[in-house]
């Protein structure tokens, strides 16, 4: 019996938290996977290491000013190198790899993976800002070239894997849960004196910086609602969330007849990462199970949308629809930048983004140029009320 060919896997934002966990996925499968091309924004030097083992066909540096040091460095080698943002769609245009994991942070990864779906490849998709933006047009595009969408993020892995086998059966509803957050509990008047370090320690995940300040914001957990929205079809009252500190039910899925499914696991993005690799078939794997000894009670509870403003902020940009995700999130991507240089509080991060929603004009149906020029006059008005 002949073996299956080596899935070519092309990883976009391979220096980031989701890129490096994937190689890893793809160190212990040598059979099943290989390295087709790797792409970072500014870590050279991590890239550089990658390229050296996976000896991939090709590698992308953002930063255009590392184009020199990083050609020089893989010179002995078959590896191509390029530079620069329109490198990154040019290489999401090669015929060469089978999937794409698209794990680039914010909207830098929209245009990439825009041209992958428009490939007909199949999307590993990390990053959830892809669909918060122009989920319309993207899963529009992605049925139109048959290019499957299968999520990373460990919520919508879950509802994914929840629904396998339940085509004919329409859903209720779905419950994202969220851990809470560092914050879980607390109240305005402790967050006003939040520092970086502080919101940058997650109880349950390990994650990369944006993404953890997005948790501890509860904004995380609504950009999730709006890619939920896309890319399971469904309508924002649809779409829910629970408080799950344990963080052991990564997400359910409620069925008309009133019976839910749940999909549970440790707290470990290498499982959702090599169930999207490997989909269909669930890979052989020695990671820490599960024992439900040590987790004697699940606990659940309701959101605190008055403390956590940005979860109620991101529910009524899904509701609204149109341009009002993508300016969410646009504004949102500033501020946590700000946040993260000290160069604003905690709390401020929610001021921007809702001052921003309310300034920048709304657009029912936008066109994907206007959904980037959305983005942009976002992105200018937060960086004006912030001053720089």
């Amino acid at each position: 019996m002949a073996t299956a060919p080596k899935k070519r896997i092309a990883i976009f934002g391979s220096t980031g938290s989701i890129g490096t966990q994937a190689l890893e996925v793809i160190r212990e499968h040598p059979n099943l996977f290989e390295v087709e091309i790797l792409t970072a924004q500014t870590n050279d030097a991590l890239l550089l290491k990658q390229a050296l083992e996976f000896k991939p066909n090709a590698v992308v540096i953002g930063d255009e000013t590392k184009y020199e040091s990083v050609k020089t460095a893989l010179a002995g080698t078959d590896v191509k190198v390029f530079a620069g943002e329109q490198s990154l769609e040019e290489v999401a245009n090669f015929d060469t790899y089978d999937i794409m994991l698209a794990a680039i942070v914010g909207f830098a990864g929209l245009k990439p993976t825009l041209k992958a779906v428009q490939k007909g490849k199949l999307i590993a998709l990390a990053n959830k800002e892809t669909l918060v933006v122009a989920g319309d047009i993207v899963m529009q595009q992605a049925l139109e070239n048959r290019a499957p969408v299968i999520p990373v993020d460990s919520e919508h892995s879950a509802i994914f894997q929840c629904l396998v086998g339940e085509a004919r059966n329409p859903i209720e509803k779905i419950i994202l849960t969220a851990s809470g957050g560092p914050f879980l509990g607390k109240k305005p008047n402790f967050l006003v004196n939040v520092k970086r370090d502080h919101a940058l320690q997650h109880p349950n995940w390990s994650m990369g910086a944006k993404i953890s300040i997005d948790s501890a914001t509860l904004m995380n957990k609504g950009l999730e609602m709006i890619e939920a929205k896309w890319m399971f079809n469904l309508k924002p009252e649809q779409v829910e969330v629970v408080v799950h500190p344990q963080s052991i039910i990564h997400s359910m899925v409620q069925f008309e007849d009133g019976s839910v499914k749940a999909q549970m696991g440790l707290p470990d993005m290498k499982l959702p990462i090599q169930y999207a690799l490997g989909f269909p078939n669930r890979l052989k794997n020695e990671f820490p199970r599960l024992n439900f000894r040590k987790y004697p009670s699940l606990s659940f509870e309701e959101p605190d949308l008055k403390t956590f403003r940005n979860l109620g902020l991101a529910i009524e940009a899904m509701k609204k629809g149109g341009n009002m995700p993508c300016i969410l999130n646009a504004a949102n991507e500033v501020a946590v930048w700000a946040f993260l240089k000290n160069r604003i509080g905690f709390l401020d991060i929610t001021a921007v983004v809702e001052k921003t929603m309310e300034k920048i004009n709304f657009i029912q149906t936008p066109t994907l140029e206007e959904y980037f020029e959305s983005d942009g006059e976002a992105r200018n008005f937060a960086a004006s009320i912030m001053k720089f």
